[in-house]
C-alpha cells in the first residue's frame, strides 16, 4: 500500500508535511492498491483476482497473459515481476503480456515444447491467465496441447467470466459458455470457484488436476472477482507450495491403479480434503432433507445465490435444493448421482447459454443440461423430469430473480397462503450497507475506496467493497458499494437496501433511481455547490422528491462551497466527502478515527479542520410532506435502478484527435502543387471510406398525380463507364448535398468565409487530412441541418458565455429536461443550425463545429431494376419526406429533397451496398413478395430478373405480389409493368390492397389470408421464400398470416397430431434465410 512518507526537520515539520494521497490503481486490487507477494498470508484483504495471481505466480515456471487493457488481470504479476519476487521453486516466475487475436497461444506452445526447453522443468506448472473472450483464439494451441499432453508441463488456464457482448446494451457480461463448450469439445478439465472465500483453494486444486489434464479454473469476473473482501485464513507462497507437493505425493502411488480421469479426479479431491480438512465435493447440495424440485447451477454468484435462496426457503418448508457444480469435467455421475436426493421429482437445470435469442430457441440446449439429462435418465426405477431453464450472459443475478427461478420449479403453498414476493439472504440489523454514485472524473472519486478501508482497521469487522462503471451515461458514471458486518457474508449482488447513499453529482439522479436501492429510513447525501434550501425543490424531480417522502428517508445536502479548505484546494473535496459521509453513517468514528484516516489520506490538521467546516458545508433539510403528492400532468420517467457495467476503468477522456485547421488557398495549393513532398492525393469523396461513383441523372418521372399529398417519383440513373455493378436486392447509397440556398444563408448569418480552407482528419483515418472549403464542407460533410442528439447539446453549453442559456443546454441533458429533449426532437425538429441560433452566446468556430456536429451519412435506398435487363442503368423508387413544424417552416428530408430537385443530367456521388433482399438459389423455387408503398422497388428488381431467366429458357418458380397502399388511383406505382407480367406469366398472383378506396380498410395481411392456399402451396408445399420490404407496423400481422399457413398445413398433414408452434417455425424459416425483412 503507498503511503508517502514525510521526513521530519524539526519541531515545525509536522505542520509542512504533505498530504498523503490516496491513489488507486486498479479495481481489481485490493481497495485499489498493489500489494507484495508477501503480504498475502493469514488474516487480511484481498480480491479474488488477486489470490488466482499469487497462486499462479508461485506455482509456475511462466504465465502467459491475456488481459484487456482495463481488465487488469495480470497487473499484479507484472508487479511481482518487476520487484524480482521469486516463486515456490526458487527463481523469477516469467510473465508475458500477450495480445488477444488470432493465433494467440501458439506463443505457449512453442515455449513448452521448443528444443530449448528445459527438461528439469518439465514437472514445474504452466499458466494462462485471461478473460472468457480469449478462448476462443487460444482453442486451436489448447486442442493440440490435448492431444500432445502427456510429454507437456501441467497447464491451467485462470479464466475470468467475462466478454464484451456487443449486440446488448449490457456492455460486459458473465460469460461461462465459452469454458463450459471448450472443456467438453477439447477435453479439458473445469473447476469453478463458487465463492471468494474459495478461490484461492480452488485456484490451487485446479493447478494439481492440470497434473492429470489440462485445466480450466474459471470464476465471476464481474463482480465477485473483483470485490475486496476479508479472508481468515490465505495460504501464503510457502504454504500453497507445502500443500501442493503434499497432495501430488499422497496421489502418486494410487493414481497408478487409476486409468480413467474420473478416478484420478475423485482421489485428488480426496487427497485435497486431507490436506486442508475441507469437506469439498464435485456437487454440492444444498437446501430441505426431502426436496420435490432441485436445480442444477453452474457459476460463481449462480453457485452462491441460490444455495442461500434455497436454504432460506427450506427453513420456510418449501422443499427444494440446490446442486452447484464445482468441477464440472470431467463429469462423474456416479458422484452427481450420490448427491441428488432420492425424494426428488424434478430436476431444472440452470443453463448459460449465449444470448437472448438462444434462450427463446426450444431447440437449443444449455452443455449443462445434456450432461445433467444423460445421469439421471437411466439411474432411477422412476421418472424424474429434468428440465433447462436457460439464461444469457446478460442476466444479473439478484436473490429476487433467483426467487423467481425457485418459483418456476416449486409452487406449492397451503392454502390461503401468498407466494412470497422477496427473500432476504442478509439480516440488515447486523449488516450495514452503503452505496456511493459519482462521475467518473469527481475529485472525490477515491472518497469510497478511503472510506472501505478506514472501516477495515476495525479487525473486529468484515468489510466488502465492490465497484462498477457505466462510461455511457453522463460522460462516466461510478457506483461503490460498502458492506460493513461481524461475520462473514456472501453478498455477490449490488445493495438494495443502504442505509447512507451519497450521490457525487446532481445529473446522476436524473439518469438512476438511486432511492430504489435506500431503505426506508435510510439516509441520502446529495452534493449541490451553491444550491440554496429554496432553490432546492426546482435541482430535485418530482419522482426523487415523492420517493423520499414515501421511504421516509433523510435528505442531507454537501455543499463545498462553504468549506474554506475546499474552497483553496479543491482536491481536498475528496476529504470532505469521507468525513461528511462519517458525520451521517458513523458519526462514532468521525473523530476517534481522525488519525487513522489521516494515514490513508490527507493530514490531521486537515481532516481536523474539514470537520469544523461540516456545520456548514453539510446540512440536513427537512423534506416537506407537499413533496409526496406529484401533480397529475408531470410525465412518470422511469430510470434504472442500477448501472450497467461496462468498464472496469474510468472513461479515457484522452482523445489522440488531430486539430482542425482554416488555412487560406495558397497553403492547400502548395497540397495540390507538390503532391509527392505533401503526401497529397485527389481522390473523388476521400472522406467516405466505401468505393463511390458518379453517375448522371438519365430520366426523372412523378408516379403520383401533381395534386396529390405524397410526392412519390422514379428516378433512374445512367452508370455510363463507371464500371459501378450490382446484384439483385442490393441497395444504392445516395451521397447527398445539403441545399445550396439553406447553406449560403447559414454561412452569412454565421460569419463565415466560404472559401477559407479547412482541413480535417477524413472519418476512416485521423491520419489523412482532406482540404476542403468551408462551403463544401458544409454542402457535403458537415450535416448541420441534421437532428442533434444529446451529445450536441452537452457540447454546445460548453461554448455559451451567458449562464442562463448554458444552463437551459445542461438542463436538457438531464432527466429533468427528458421531455423537453423529446419535444424539441420529434414535434419540433429542431436542427443543429437551429441550436445555434437558438443559443447564440455559444458560437463554437468553425474547426470545433465540424468537431462537434455529426458527419453527414450516406442514405441508402432499395435499387428497383436487374442489371440484367438494364445494364447501363439503376433505377430507385424514392418518396419525398416533407412536413410543417409548429413554427409553419416546411421541413424536408435531406436526401430525398436533394434527390427531388435534381434534373436530367446532373452528376450524384452514389456507392453500392450488399442487403439481405436475395433471391432463392433455385430458379424454381417460388417467391412470396408483401411491399408497402415504395417498398415494392426491390420487388420490380425480382420480377424484372425472373422475366430475364424465362427469356433464357430457365423455369422459373411461382411469383405472387402482395402490393399494400391508400389509393389505387393515385398510388398504384408500376400498375401496369405488373399487370404486364402477370399477363405474360412471369407474376401467379396479384394482391392488390388499397386500404382507403372503400369504407372498410383493407389491408396486405387481409389480401395474404384471401390467399391462404396459394401462400401455403408456394412458402411451404414448394419450399418458397417470404419478402416484406417498407414500415415496420405490419410486420406482426403478416407474420400472424403466415403462421396461419404453418398451422393449417401442419394440421392437414398430421390430423391426430398437437398444435406446432408455429412462432418457433417461422424462426426456423428465418434461420434459412425464407423469411426475409428489410423493414424502416
Amino acid at each position: 500500500m503507498h503511503f508517502q512518507q514525510s521526513e521530519s526537520a524539526g519541531p515545525g515539520a509536522e505542520q509542512e508535511k504533505s498530504p498523503k494521497v490516496f491513489t488507486k490503481q486498479s479495481s481489481s486490487l485490493p481497495f485499489g492498491e498493489q500489494l507484495s507477494l508477501a503480504s498475502i498470508s493469514g488474516p487480511t484483504y484481498l480480491t479474488a483476482q488477486t489470490l488466482i495471481q499469487q497462486v499462479a505466480y508461485a506455482l509456475s515456471d511462466k504465465i502467459f497473459a491475456y488481459s484487456a487493457e482495463s481488465f487488469d488481470l495480470d497487473v499484479a504479476l507484472k508487479s511481482w515481476q518487476e520487484q524480482g519476487e521469486k516463486n515456490a521453486f526458487g527463481y523469477q516466475t516469467g510473465v508475458s503480456s500477450l495480445e488477444t487475436r488470432a493465433g494467440a497461444g501458439t506463443i505457449a506452445l512453442g515455449y513448452l515444447f521448443s528444443k530449448d526447453f528445459d527438461l528439469t522443468k518439465r514437472h514445474i506448472p504452466q499458466s494462462i491467465v485471461a478473460s472468457s473472450s480469449t478462448l476462443n483464439y487460444l482453442r486451436p494451441a489448447l486442442d493440440q496441447l490435448s492431444l500432445l499432453y502427456s510429454v507437456a508441463n501441467p497447464v491451467t488456464a485462470h479464466i475470468a467470466a467475462v466478454d464484451y457482448s456487443a449486440n446488448s446494451n449490457a456492455g460486459l457480461v458473465t460469460d461461462y459458455v465459452s469454458s463450459l463448450t471448450l472443456a467438453e469439445d477439447l477435453g479439458l478439465g473445469l473447476v469453478c470457484s463458487p465463492s471468494v472465500f474459495e478461490t484461492q483453494h480452488m485456484a490451487l486444486f485446479a493447478t494439481l488436476l492440470s497434473s492429470v489434464i489440462p485445466t480450466i479454473h474459471t470464476y465471476d469476473g464481474i463482480s465477485v472477482g473483483r470485490e475486496t473482501a476479508r479472508l481468515v485464513d490465505t495460504l501464503d507462497q510457502s504454504r500453497l507450495h507445502n500443500s501442493y507437493q503434499a497432495v501430488l505425493k499422497a496421489v502418486s502411488e494410487v493414481d497408478k491403479k487409476h486409468s480413467d480421469n474420473a478416478g484420478r479426479l475423485v482421489r485428488l479431491l480426496q487427497a485435497f480434503n486431507d490436506e486442508f480438512g475441507e469437506d469439498y465435493r464435485l456437487f454440492d447440495y444444498y437446501g430441505h432433507e426431502e426436496p420435490e424440485s432441485v436445480l442444477v447451477v453452474f457459476g460463481t454468484v449462480e453457485a452462491s445465490l441460490t444455495a442461500q435462496v434455497a436454504n432460506a426457503l427450506s427453513k420456510d418448508g418449501d422443499k427444494v435444493g440446490v446442486i452447484n457444480v464445482r468441477v464440472y469435467r470431467p463429469f462423474v455421475e456416479e458422484a452427481f448421482l450420490a448427491v441428488l436426493p432420492k425424494s426428488a421429482q424434478r430436476v431444472a437445470v440452470l443453463g448459460q447459454v449465449k444470448d437472448e435469442a438462444a434462450v427463446f430457441d426450444s431447440a437449443e440446449y444449455s452443455r449443462l443440461y445434456s450432461d445433467v439429462l444423460t445421469a439421471t435418465q437411466f439411474a432411477f426405477d422412476r421418472n424424474i423430469e429434468v428440465f433447462d431453464i436457460k439464461y444469457s450472459r446478460e442476466q444479473v443475478w439478484t436473490p429476487s430473480n433467483v426467487l423467481d427461478v425457485f418459483r418456476q420449479i416449486y409452487s406449492e403453498k397451503k392454502a390461503g397462503e401468498e407466494s412470497r414476493s422477496y427473500v432476504d439472504i442478509l439480516n440488515t440489523a447486523d449488516v450495514k450497507q452503503y452505496t456511493f454514485w459519482d462521475l467518473d472524473v469527481s475529485p472525490a472519486a477515491t472518497a469510497p475506496a478511503v472510506v472501505g478501508k478506514l472501516l477495515s482497521s476495525d479487525s473486529s469487522k468484515n468489510v466488502f467493497v465492490r465497484e462498477g462503471h457505466d462510461n455511457l451515461v453522463c460522460g462516466g458514471v461510478t457506483r461503490v458499494d460498502i458492506r460493513n458486518a461481524d461475520y462473514t457474508i456472501e453478498a455477490p449482488y449490488a445493495v438494495e437496501q443502504a442505509d447512507v447513499a451519497a450521490i457525487g453529482d446532481i445529473s446522476i439522479l436524473g439518469a438512476f433511481d438511486v432511492l430504489n436501492s435506500v431503505k426506508a429510513d435510510g439516509s441520502i447525501i446529495v452534493q449541490l455547490p451553491g444550491v440554496k434550501d429554496e432553490d432546492l425543490e426546482k435541482k430535485l424531480s418530482p419522482a426523487f422528491r415523492k420517493a423520499l417522502v414515501d421511504k421516509d428517508i433523510s435528505l442531507f445536502i454537501m455543499d463545498p462551497t462553504q468549506s474554506e479548505a475546499v474552497a483553496e484546494e479543491s482536491t481536498l473535496t475528496t476529504c470532505l466527502c469521507q468525513l461528511g459521509f462519517l458525520k451521517v453513517a458513523r458519526p462514532d468514528l468521525l473523530n476517534s478515527h481522525i488519525s487513522k484516516l489521516a494515514a490513508i489520506n490527507g493530514t490531521e490538521q486537515i481532516c481536523e479542520k474539514i470537520v469544523q467546516q461540516l456545520e456548514t458545508a453539510l446540512r440536513e433539510v427537512e423534506v416537506p410532506a407537499a413533496w409526496g403528492t406529484v401533480e397529475e400532468d408531470v410525465q412518470h420517467i422511469h430510470l434504472p435502478a442500477d448501472i450497467n457495467i461496462n468498464s472496469f476503468a474510468p472513461f479515457d477522456r484522452t482523445e489522440s484527435e488531430p486539430p482542425t485547421l482554416l488555412k487560406n488557398w495558397q497553403i492547400a495549393a502548395k497540397g495540390l502543387a507538390f503532391k509527392e513532398a505533401y503526401g497529397t492525393q485527389t481522390v473523388l469523396r476521400p472522406e467516405l471510406g466505401v468505393k463511390t461513383s458518379v453517375v448522371t441523372v438519365k430520366e426523372k418521372r412523378r408516379l403520383t398525380p401533381q395534386n396529390y399529398d405524397r410526392n412519390i417519383f422514379h428516378i433512374e440513373f445512367d452508370l455510363g463507364d463507371t464500371g459501378v455493378t450490382y446484384a439483385i436486392g442490393e441497395a444504392l447509397g445516395i451521397h447527398a448535398e445539403n441545399d445550396k440556398s439553406e447553406v449560403e444563408e447559414f454561412i452569412k448569418w454565421y460569419g463565415l468565409d466560404p472559401d477559407e480552407v479547412v482541413e480535417v482528419p477524413s472519418r476512416e483515418d485521423p491520419n489523412v487530412l482532406v482540404n476542403r472549403t468551408v462551403y463544401q464542407s458544409l454542402l457535403q460533410n458537415v450535416d448541420i441541418f441534421g437532428r442533434p442528439g444529446k451529445k450536441f447539446y452537452e457540447d454546445l453549453g460548453e461554448f455559451a458565455s451567458d449562464e442562463q442559456e448554458k444552463l437551459a443546454l445542461q438542463t436538457l441533458c438531464t432527466g429533468d429536461g427528458a421531455s423537453e429533449f423529446k419535444r424539441r426532437a420529434e414535434v419540433d425538429t429542431i436542427t443543429y443550425a437551429d441550436l445555434l441560433l437558438e443559443y447564440s452566446s455559444a458560437h463554437p468556430s468553425f474547426h470545433d463545429i465540424v468537431r462537434i456536429v455529426a458527419p453527414m451519412k450516406r442514405r441508402e435506398y432499395s435499387i428497383a431494376s436487374s442489371q440484367h435487363v438494364t445494364p447501363n442503368s439503376v433505377t430507385l423508387c424514392i418518396v419525398t419526406v416533407n412536413w410543417v413544424d409548429p413554427k409553419g417552416r416546411d421541413r424536408f428530408g435531406q436526401a430525398t429533397r436533394y434527390l427531388n430537385n435534381l434534373r436530367v443530367g446532373s452528376p450524384v456521388t452514389v456507392s453500392v451496398k450488399p442487403s439481405v433482399m436475395k433471391l432463392p438459389p433455385k430458379t424454381t423455387a417460388p417467391i412470396i413478395m408483401a411491399g408497402l408503398g415504395t417498398g415494392l422497388a426491390p420487388f420490380r428488381a425480382f420480377v424484372q430478373e425472373r422475366a430475364y431467366q424465362k427469356q433464357r429458357g430457365e423455369e422459373i418458380g411461382e411469383v405472387l405480389l402482395y402490393m399494400g397502399s391508400r389509393h389505387q388511383r393515385e398510388e398504384y406505382l408500376y400498375g401496369e409493368e405488373w399487370e404486364a407480367y402477370q399477363d405474360a406469366g412471369i407474376i401467379t398472383l396479384l394482391g392488390r390492397a388499397f386500404s382507403r378506396d372503400q369504407p372498410q380498410k383493407i389491408y396486405i395481411q387481409d389480401r395474404m389470408r384471401q390467399t391462404l392456399t396459394d401462400i401455403r402451396r408456394a412458402y411451404l408445399e414448394k419450399e418458397g421464400s417470404f419478402y416484406l420490404c417498407g414500415p415496420t407496423w405490419p410486420v406482426p400481422d403478416v407474420t400472424e398470416v403466415l403462421q396461419e399457413a404453418v398451422e393449417v398445413d401442419y394440421k392437414l398433414k398430421n390430423p391426430d397430431a398437437r398444435k406446432v408452434d408455429s412462432r418457433r417455425a417461422i424462426e426456423t424459416l428465418k434461420d434459412e434465410g425464407r423469411y426475409v425483412l428489410e423493414v424502416y
